[in-house]
Formats: structure tokens, sequence, C-alpha cells
């Protein structure tokens, strides 16, 4: 979409071509728990967290669960007062202006998506090569590449052709994933020589020091990521204005449930000793599912378990493929992007160019950082954190800021629209301040450059990526970055 030459507000078009009512609160709901990823960030996240508290890993899920329930009720606020498939970018624009809207609500979470996206693919590719192929094919970094390439191509084809096709692949998957947490669980549990589960894994107050606590939190805070995808697709559900915020609230509970449960289960069966199966072994750590998956189900239900773990990702990397270009799509219809974003296929009714774009740039990045280094691809995955801090805790504070005349009504609206999402975004900025204190350390993560963490340079160099892009944005894009409040106040509706 272009402006003319006197920058006035572009015309925001009646529909953005998408199809409205393609998806129900189930297949919402399931969307949204596929793109966390509930398998593949429950294996490879508990270990880490053990490492930093012991058996009080439980107790730090419930407690990084707070501020993704927080920022939830933001969420579900700000798209009942504006649904939209921009969300984050829509609601930061209206709120603080186009360049806190384009920057924090838009670059930030596409790049985090684009980032995240090559980690699922690799993970994916990984795990099923190493369910389905010799043990040489899964440890030969060609052949991940490669097959991760596919993964890409073929979760951006089905994405193409729409999101119901989406969510019904979604619905096989994620029931696998949970069948097979379900599953770990109670064999851990039952099994002989498990230890005895203790209440005090959940005591919030048995954290040896703030340090300590930070640290396992922000780390929980990945393993929750990924449901606030499912308000891209605002436009396309039934009753958009209420389906997307009660889904995103229903699928972090279940989230929460379930990695609690297994959590406690693992903690009881295996401990948090430094050898064997316990999970302060670093090499269990690293995939607690396929570490102890053999000793809990036996090596047949483990080979399903590490399916699993690929399946999820795959998921994942599907509902990724279909949520970027929705948030484009919007930027582009509001004037914040280039018209090709807006291109929606006739008969599909998705946003082609960017589920294409998005999905070339997933595959490019992950192939460059796999020829320079896949430590450098391990970094670049792990800033993801600090982007997820940044733009959840912007919105947070954009919603108790845009609600802050409507907080009076009621004792309902203070909490949900206002002091609630103001205490989560201040977390999650707080939590973002000391990721990128501690991922400044050239210690932290695996490479580094002038003294300066891989992981900071990446994360922080991202946001300022943005920034110049912005910048030369500005000039084709004038009418958004001149009056982008006004443009996005036009809320569009989608086409029946």
């Amino acid at each position: 979409m272009t402006t003319d030459a006197a920058g006035a507000p572009p015309d925001t078009p009646r529909g953005k071509g998408l199809r409205s009512g393609s998806v129900g609160l189930l297949a919402t709901v399931a969307l949204g728990l596929a793109s966390v990823a509930p398998a593949y960030s429950f294996a490879v996240t508990l270990g880490l967290v053990t490492l930093v508290v012991g058996d009080l890993a439980p107790a730090a899920l419930l407690l990084g669960f707070v501020p993704i329930l927080l920022t939830a009720f933001a969420f579900r606020a700000l798209n009942r007062e504006m649904p939209d498939c921009g969300t984050t970018f829509v609601w930061n624009t209206r709120v603080f202006g186009p360049a806190a809207g384009w920057l924090a609500g838009g670059w930030i979470p596409l790049v985090a998506i684009v980032f995240a996206m090559t980690a699922l693919a690799r993970v994916g590719a990984g795990a099923l090569l190493g369910f389905a192929a010799p043990d040489a094919a899964a440890d030969s970094s060609a052949a991940v590449a490669a097959t991760a390439v596919l993964l890409i191509a073929l979760t951006a084809l089905v994405a193409y052709r729409g999101v119901r096709l989406a969510a019904r692949v979604q619905y096989a998957m994620l029931g696998l994933q949970l069948v097979a947490l379900l599953a770990f669980g109670v064999a851990a549990l039952v099994r002989d020589g498990a230890a005895t589960p203790s209440p005090g894994f959940f005591d919030p107050l048995g954290f040896d020091g703030f340090g300590s606590l930070t640290e396992a939190v922000l780390l929980c805070l990945y393993i929750y990521w990924g449901w606030d995808a499912l308000i891209t697709f605002n436009e396309e559900t039934a009753d958009s204005g209420r389906t997307p915020g009660r889904a995103a609230l229903i699928s972090t509970v279940v989230l929460l449930v379930t990695y609690l449960f297994t959590a406690f289960a693992a903690i009881s069966f295996a401990g948090t000793g430094s050898s064997g199966l316990g999970l302060g072994n670093a090499v269990v750590a690293g995939d607690v599912l396929t570490g102890l998956g053999p000793a809990v189900l036996g090596d047949a239900l483990a080979k399903v378990v590490q399916l699993a773990i690929g399946v999820s990702a795959v998921g994942a990397l599907l509902t990724s493929a279909a949520a970027a270009p929705r948030t484009a799509l919007s930027m582009s219809a509001h004037g914040a992007l280039p018209g090709a974003f807006a291109r929606i296929h006739p008969r599909h009714r998705t946003p082609a160019f960017g589920t294409v774009f998005f999905g070339g740039a997933a595959a490019t990045v992950l192939v460059l950082l796999t020829v320079i280094s896949t430590d450098f691809l391990g970094d670049a995955i792990r800033c993801v954190g600090l982007l997820i801090a940044l733009y959840y805790g912007v919105t947070g504070i954009a919603c108790a800021w845009y609600f802050r005349h409507r907080l009076r009504g009621s004792v309902r609206d203070l909490l949900t629209r206002g002091v609630m999402p103001f205490l989560g975004g201040l977390m999650m900025l707080a939590a973002f301040a000391r990721s990128a204190y501690d991922m400044f350390d050239p210690a932290y993560g695996s490479t580094s450059l002038g003294g300066v963490g891989g992981v900071f340079l990446l994360g922080v160099g991202s946001v300022l990526a943005g920034a110049l892009v912005m910048t030369a944005l500005r000039g084709r894009h004038t009418g958004f970055f001149r009056h982008g409040r006004t443009a996005v106040t036009r809320l569009t509706v989608t086409e029946k």
C-alpha cells in the first residue's frame, strides 16, 4: 500500500480477504497449544530448570506461569476491543504510536518467529530422522539441515492452503503429544524405585536466592511461549472478539497442568542427582523425555515419545508458518509494509506472498547459520527469550494504559484490564532487563564477539536492525508513520 505525496493517512480496506468463521473455539485452542510445541518445550527445558533449582523445578514452572497468565489477560482484553490479525502491532500502534507499534509489536514478534522456526525445523528433523533412519543420518548436519528445509516447505504449503487444513492437521499432532506426556507421567509415577513425591516440589519459598529463582523463571518463559500465535487467527474465528481470548486462557491453563504433572512425575522417578538418570546429569537434562524414556516406558514406547517430540516441533512450525504472514498482512493493510504482503490467494483466502516469504526467510536463516556454525544457530535460538519478554512486556503495559479511563467501572475491569496486565508487563520487562544483563556475559551461550555474548548481540542486534529497517521504510510509508494511530483505529472487518 502506498501513500500520497502529502502523506495522508492510508485508507484501510474494508476486509483483508481472510475467510471469517473458519475455525471455532476447539480448533483455536489446538492451534494455540500446538504453537507452543509442548513435548519439545518440556523435553529441552525441564532439565535446564532442574540444573538451576533442583527439585523445585515444578515451583519454578508455577511461578513462571504467573507473568504468562497476566499477559494472557492483556491479550484477551485488547483482542476483544481491537480484533485484528495484526494483534500486538495494531494494539501497540493504537496506544504508543506507529514507531513503537511497528518495532515492538510487529518486527520483534516476526523476528522471534523466524528464529523459532529455524529451531523447530532442526529439532523436528533430528527427531524424525532419529525415529525413522539410522543414527548416522540423525547425526549428519547436512541431512538434518536438508530435512529441516523440507519440513519448512511442507508446513508452509499446508499454511498456504488455509487455517482449516492447518487446524485439522494439528488435532492429530497435538493429540499424540498430550497422550505421550500423560503416558510418560503416569508410568514414571508407578514405576518401581520411583522416589516418594513431595509437595515441597511446589514450594515457592524454597529457593536459595533471587538469582536462581530469576534464572529458572526466565527459562520457564520459553516453555510457555507461543500460545499468542492463536490470536493472529482472530479474523478467521467464529466470534472473533471473544473466541481467541478465551482460547488463550484455556491453552495456557492446559499447558500449566500438563507441565506440572509431567515435571512432578519425572522428578519423582529420576530425582535431581548429577549421575545416572538424575535430572542433574547434563546428558539427561539436555532432553529429559529422550533420556528417561527407555527407563520409564521401555525401548518401544520410548521411540513413540521420540516421535512425539518431532511431531511437536513440526506442529509448532506449522502454526508459526501460518501466524507470521497474518501479522505482516495486517501491517501491509494498514500501510506499514509493502503491498505485496497483503496479497490474498483468491481460492484459499490466505496471505499467499507472506506465507512463501516467511517460509523462505526461515529456510535461508537456517542454512546460513548452519553453514556459519551450529553454535551460532543455538545462540540465535536462545535470544528468542529476550525478544519474547520485550514484546509481551510492552503489550501488557499497553493494555493497562489503553483502558486506564475505564477501570473504575467494576472491580473485574480494574483487575483484568488494568492491574493484572500492568503487573504482567512489568514482570516481562524485568525479565527482559535481567536476560539482557546475563546475556552480555561472553560466557553466556556458545559464542561471543569482542567480549560480548553472542546471544546478547543477536537479541539486541535484532532490535537495532528493526530500528534501521523502520527508518528506511519511513520515506515510502509516510502515511502510516505520520498517522498510524488513525490507520489502525479504522478497524477492518473480514470478508464473508
